[in-house]
């Protein structure tokens, strides 16, 4: 972001402060000289502004960096001991929360298995979790700068209600308000709490997260109780495409049988009746409170559920065929309980996909798939809070 003499001194400060933490974030361990170069700000300005951040914890110096010419300089990174995050995601079956530094280390996790049920229960869910995190150890004598939330539904576009949550029952929720609200969570600035939907959490923090050049078009596809998508675009550094009214990514609704079967949102042959936790649960008769990859390893040789694990992979499949032939994505990332199970899914999924995508859109999406993606949107929420804390201008003391 350049800057130009005679603005908003503090604002033009914080803007500053902002594109280094963000180029120091994708590119760690520049030197003084570098991150002055790769910003476009003088040396002087560079060396008065890291100043500040390493006394306030925000980065910290590692070993000494040769340049060309002169003394050497020395490596910046993202502090990693003065912080913490926390990130939380409520499931349909239980929910689980991180604390994190700077740069996403997780330094403690929880969850509980316990079934949601009302948001109320929710935000006491996410209170008793955030309380167990900021007693770990590992935790202790940092300074919180906020939490991030995750939900299964679609987030209003001011961040503030889940509009709609049909695998949880819930229907225009003001849930930060009832987070803001709670008097056992840690007390924490209005704007120090975020909520979003979960696959578009998920797929921040794939963007966010990784040192380097994020993909220029990001899709997170979660596969749980129902089926979402997250899609993050660059644009400098990564943003969720939400659409007009925040419904962006609903893909598990999106009709890939006409006239198949009906879908609890009231249509028939979403992809969520062949692909979705609960349609996998209906069709083989498991128990709606059991993990559905749990439930599932043990019967992956039984011939029925290889036939509905197969027709839920092949749905998939054209889901990812779709999902490359209308947004191009760079990169599509698959977490969620059906990617683990030794690939009954994802095989079929994948052959699909390989057979059926467009030729001449070369090359095609690289599919990253996540069997370790449990926390993943709990990560990203945290990152969610990180992005807001970097870009929005602080009041004065």
């Amino acid at each position: 972001m350049p800057t130009t003499p005679g603005g908003d001194q503090p604002y033009l400060k914080h803007l500053n402060r902002a594109r280094a933490l963000h180029l120091l974030r994708t590119h760690p361990g520049l030197s003084r000289a570098e991150l002055a170069a790769r910003s476009g700000l003088t040396k002087v300005t560079v060396g008065s502004l890291v100043t500040t951040l390493l006394d306030g914890g925000w980065l910290q110096e590692g070993d000494p960096r040769p340049g060309a010419t002169g003394r050497p300089g020395r490596e910046l990174h993202l502090g990693e001991t003065r912080h913490v995050l926390l990130g939380a995601e409520i499931g349909v079956l239980g929910a689980r929360a991180v604390a994190t530094t700077l740069r996403g280390t997780v330094l403690a996790r929880a969850e509980t298995r316990t079934p949601t049920t009302t948001p109320h229960a929710a935000t006491q869910t996410i209170t008793q979790l955030c309380g167990q995190l900021l007693q770990d150890p590992a935790t202790q004598g940092r300074d919180l700068l906020g939490l991030g939330v995750a939900l299964p539904g679609p987030v209003s576009p001011d961040g503030t209600r889940v509009l709609y949550a049909p695998n949880l029952g819930w229907d225009d929720v003001p849930f930060l308000d009832l987070l803001r609200a709670s008097p056992d969570l840690p007390h924490l600035p209005a704007d120090a709490i975020t909520l979003d939907n979960e696959a578009n959490a998920a797929a921040f923090g794939e963007s966010f997260l990784r040192p380097g050049d994020p993909p220029q078009l990001l899709a997170y596809v979660s596969l749980g109780s129902g089926v979402g998508a997250g899609f993050t675009a660059l644009s400098g550094t990564p943003h969720v495409l939400r659409g007009a009214r925040g419904l962006a990514g609903e893909i598990g609704h999106a009709i890939i049988q006409p006239g198949g079967l009906y879908c609890h949102c009231g249509n028939r042959g979403c992809v969520e009746t062949l692909l979705g936790g609960w349609a996998i649960r209906a069709a083989l008769n498991l128990n709606v409170q059991d993990p559905l990859d749990e439930a599932l390893a043990p019967r992956l040789r039984e011939a029925a559920v290889q036939v509905t694990l197969g027709r839920a992979g092949e749905a998939l499949g054209q889901l990812l065929v779709n999902l490359h032939q209308t947004l191009g994505p760079d990169e599509i990332v698959i977490g969620g309980a059906l990617t683990r199970l030794d690939g009954a899914v994802l095989g079929p999924a994948l052959d699909v996909y390989h057979a059926r995508r467009w030729r001449p859109a070369a090359p095609p999406a690289r599919i990253q798939i996540r069997p370790d993606s449990l926390y993943l949107p709990a990560l990203g929420a945290a990152a969610q809070l990180l992005a807001h804390v970097i870009d929005t201008p602080q009041e004065p003391a």
